[in-house]
């Protein structure tokens, strides 16, 4: 059998297929796993996962995103101008069956982390690799900053990290096996990932023109190719066509948010180091360089290729430094052939791996997990390298701050006075917290909320948050007076930390400064 024009390692078999039926030269590689199942150490790696991610979710409280899930997810639709709908939905379910319950809202992304790390292991049982190799995969992937970062509470980052690693698994499967039912399924992926996350159409599609442009070309000249590109465009179209009737607004969020917060363009390539851990960064490094390496594995070259490429792309568009992220699982899959063989040359060399995994599990749990006590945070090495811990504390005593100054307005002026916000977080908190203080619901212009609604014509009063004094409400909001101020008691620094909850005037009517007032970022 030939490659590319090169003899495989592998001998002929009796099971080949005679000279004349073999395929193409640019026809994926025929080359065969190990025929061995999926280790039981690899489901311990992700169960043990799991159960630290849950056992730690409910440390603090809920993300600002989390409680602006539930609030979009009791607003379906098939988009919202920032996201897809399948995260809200999912959110605002888990909250419907169990309300405030943190560790039940955040168990599938607790799963879906587990998830990715089994699927890192798949990974390398695909391209030949034993049970150490597969354990090596998933417990390198487990024990990533990045993973234990996204999978103990909900964000969209953690179902991106699941879909875009079964994506890979998927074209790896296609391009050392031939076209097939992978395809089909590919389209499936990518469909529903979109749903989730458009980023992962993003990827699918350098890898399908990396493909078209290194080969094997073969797999995409295929009727499953063409099934599994309808299937992804007819299951993405209902949040495309929300998108194309709303003016794009993600492509307006995507702008705004531009720009990495771990040193900008200069940080990108470095903070790669850390999204891993820096002492397993040789695991994924010898996964960008083992497709060049081994002739057998040349056309999984497109990995490579599209980690450089999407690199590329992000640090060109000032892209957040964990956007590449997704691609770490697919990577460690790979890179644990070589790791694994390193491993087993000696004794020294297993100590080493195995204390530098877990080096890195320890590290990683205290840097990304919620460990610290709230009161800890700030000034934290825990807080400079993932700010998301710090916008899950101080909601409650938020909440309690703007009722008190709700309840200090006089009840004629109450009647007449609706509460907004300037983000998000802050309306979604008001919205899934506020109950217990009988506050009424809160309107704000940003992102989603800007398409549920805006304050009847006689709320001529406004109870203002989210905005740093006066001076920053106006021209829209005018004869401001301070009535709270915001203090988690932590002394965490986010960003509700320290603004004024004001009293104000609305200069004009509300449907004049609706635009005005409504943003995406």
């Amino acid at each position: 059998m030939t490659k590319m024009g090169r003899p495989l390692a592998r001998q002929p078999q009796a099971s080949d297929p005679p000279a004349a039926s073999r395929q193409p030269a640019d026809a994926p590689a025929q080359v065969r796993p190990v025929p061995t199942r999926v280790g039981a150490w690899v489901w311990v790696v992700a169960a043990v996962q799991a159960s630290v991610l849950l056992a730690t979710s409910t440390r603090y409280g809920y993300h600002r995103d989390e409680m602006y899930f539930i609030a979009a997810g009791g607003h379906p639709a098939f988009g919202y101008p920032d996201q897809p709908p399948l995260v809200p939905l999912l959110c605002w379910a888990m909250n419907a069956l169990a309300p405030a319950s943190l560790l039940l809202l955040r168990t599938p992304s607790a799963l879906a982390a587990g998830a990715t790390s089994v699927l890192a292991a798949v990974i390398a049982r695909e391209v030949g690799g034993d049970t150490r190799a597969q354990v090596i995969a998933a417990a390198c992937t487990a024990c990533s900053g990045f993973a234990l970062a996204v999978g103990h509470f909900v964000t969209t980052t953690t179902f991106d990290l699941l879909s875009t690693t079964l994506l890979a698994w998927l074209a790896i499967r296609t391009v050392m096996r031939g076209p097939g039912m992978s395809l089909l399924l590919a389209g499936v992926v990518v469909g529903v990932g979109i749903e989730v996350k458009p980023q992962v159409g993003l990827v699918a599609l350098v890898m399908a023109a990396i493909v078209l442009t290194l080969g094997p070309r073969a797999v995409l000249r295929s009727w499953w190719a063409a099934a599994g590109a309808l299937v992804a465009v007819a299951l993405a179209l209902p949040y495309l066509i929300w998108q194309q009737r709303h003016g794009w607004p993600q492509a307006t969020v995507a702008r705004h948010i531009a720009g990495s917060e771990e040193g900008g363009r200069a940080g990108f390539l470095p903070f790669q180091l850390i999204l891993v851990s820096p002492l397993l960064a040789p695991v994924w490094v010898a996964g960008l360089l083992v497709p060049f390496r081994r002739s057998g594995w040349r056309d999984l070259r497109f990995l490579t290729v599209t980690y450089l490429l999407l690199a590329v792309v992000y640090i060109a568009g000032d892209g957040k430094a964990y956007y590449l992220a997704s691609l770490y699982p697919a990577l460690l899959g790979l890179g644990a052939i070589p790791t694994a063989a390193f491993a087993a040359s000696s004794r020294v060399h297993r100590s080493l791996l195995v204390g530098a995994i877990a080096l890195s599990a320890a590290v990683s749990s205290l840097i990304a997990l919620p460990l610290l006590p709230a009161r800890q945070l700030q000034g934290s090495l825990t807080l400079a390298l993932d700010s998301a811990q710090g916008e899950m504390v101080g909601w409650p005593r938020f909440v309690r701050t703007v009722a008190d100054a709700w309840r200090a307005i006089p009840a004629a002026r109450r009647a007449h006075t609706a509460i907004f916000t300037a983000n998000y977080g802050e309306a979604g908190a008001i919205e899934l917290l506020g109950a217990r203080f009988t506050l009424p619901r809160p309107y704000s212009g940003h992102d989603g909320f800007s398409e549920w609604g805006m304050p009847s014509p006689g709320d001529a009063s406004v109870l203002l948050t989210g905005y740093e004094d006066a001076r920053a409400a106006a021209p829209e909001f005018i004869a401001c007076r301070t009535l709270a101020v915001v203090d988690n008691g932590v002394g965490v620094k986010n960003q509700e930390q320290g603004e004024p909850v004001m009293l104000c005037t609305a200069a004009r009517r509300w449907t004049a400064m609706w635009p005005a007032l409504t943003h995406y970022d």
